[in-house]
């Protein structure tokens, strides 16, 4: 049996504070699982998790 090839992935790191930003910032924050400074998080990547990190580059940075 084939396995299936292993879905890519995407870290991203928060190094910025939302504090003085709109709610949806905030929110996109939240969507991507990092709500404080240095917490990073591994999702698939696909255009909508692309979407949300170009939505918050300004607080995040991408981990390769």
């Amino acid at each position: 049996m084939a396995k299936a090839p292993a879905a890519k992935t995407v870290t991203v790191m928060q190094f910025a504070s939302p504090q003085r930003r709109p709610a949806d910032q905030r929110a996109t924050l939240v969507g991507l699982g990092l709500n404080k400074i240095n917490r990073r998080s591994t999702l698939n990547d696909t255009p909508a998790v692309r979407g949300m990190i170009a939505k918050v580059l300004h607080l995040v940075r991408v981990v390769e």
